[in-house]
C-alpha cells in the first residue's frame, strides 16, 4: 500500500495574480491558480473543488471601515469574539493536461447585492488587501508507471493564503457598476419610492433618496 501511495502526484498550489475578467456578462474576478507537480509525472487533468473564505481577522480596519462593518461584526469592543472568517464562494475548475507546472484561470462571479455578507464586507473596505483562504480538494488524473490512467484524491491540506488587493475587487465591480451600489427593496417599498419620485418629478433615484434623507436630518 505504501508503494502505491508514493506514486500519487503531490500537487502544490499558489495564486499568481488577480485581475478583472475583461469580457464578462457580470462582474467576474480572475485568479491565476498556479499548480506544480515536482516529479514531472504527466498529469492528464485535475478536477478542483475550490472553497474561498475571507480571513477577516488578518487585517486592520480604519475608522470609516469600522463604521461600515457595524452590521456584520457589531461594535469594535466585541470584535475579539464577533470578527470571524466569512465564507465567500465555492466553485470548480477543470485543469487541462500538463507536466511540471501550469497556471489555470479561476473565474469568480461577484455580486453587488449588499444583502450578501461577502459583498457587504468588500464594499466596506477602502484600500489595502483582503486576506483570503483558498481550500483545494478534488481529483487528479495521471499516467501511472504502467502507462495506464490513474486517479488520486488531492491532499486534504492543500490550502493557500492570498491577499487580494481591494483595488482589484473595486475595478472588477466598476467595469459593470461604476461609482454605484445596489440595494434590494421589497415590492411595496419600491412602489412607494417610485410614486414619491414621480410625484415630486425627481430626475433620478439618487435625487429622490437624497430628498428623503434630507427630511430626517436636523436643521
Amino acid at each position: 500500500m505504501s508503494a502505491l501511495i508514493d506514486q500519487l502526484p503531490r500537487l502544490r498550489f499558489g495564486v499568481n495574480d488577480a485581475a478583472p475578467l475583461q469580457y464578462a456578462a457580470v462582474p467576474t474576478l480572475k485568479l491565476g491558480i498556479r499548480i506544480e507537480e515536482r516529479s514531472q509525472r504527466p498529469i492528464q487533468s485535475v478536477l478542483l473543488d475550490v472553497q474561498i473564505q475571507i480571513a477577516a481577522r488578518r487585517r486592520s480596519y480604519g475608522a470609516g471601515e469600522t463604521d461600515r462593518l457595524l452590521e456584520l461584526f457589531g461594535t469594535p469592543d466585541r470584535w475579539a469574539t464577533s470578527l470571524r472568517t466569512l465564507p465567500w464562494t465555492r466553485t470548480t475548475l477543470a485543469v487541462p493536461p500538463f507536466t511540471g507546472s501550469t497556471v489555470a484561470d479561476l473565474l469568480i462571479p461577484c455580486t453587488y447585492d449588499l444583502e450578501v455578507t461577502a459583498a457587504r464586507y468588500f464594499a466596506a473596505l477602502e484600500d489595502g488587501e483582503v486576506p483570503l483562504e483558498l481550500l483545494f480538494s478534488g481529483s487528479v488524473f495521471y499516467t501511472g508507471d504502467a502507462g495506464g490512467l490513474q486517479m488520486g484524491r488531492i491532499a486534504w491540506d492543500s490550502d493557500v493564503d492570498y491577499r487580494l488587493p481591494v483595488s482589484v475587487w473595486r475595478a472588477t465591480m466598476d467595469r459593470h457598476f461604476p461609482a454605484s451600489a445596489w440595494l434590494r427593496l421589497g415590492r411595496e417599498s419600491f412602489d412607494r419610492l417610485s410614486a414619491y419620485k414621480a410625484r415630486h418629478a425627481f430626475e433620478s433615484w439618487d435625487a429622490a433618496v437624497d430628498a428623503l434623507i434630507a427630511k430626517e436630518q436636523p436643521n
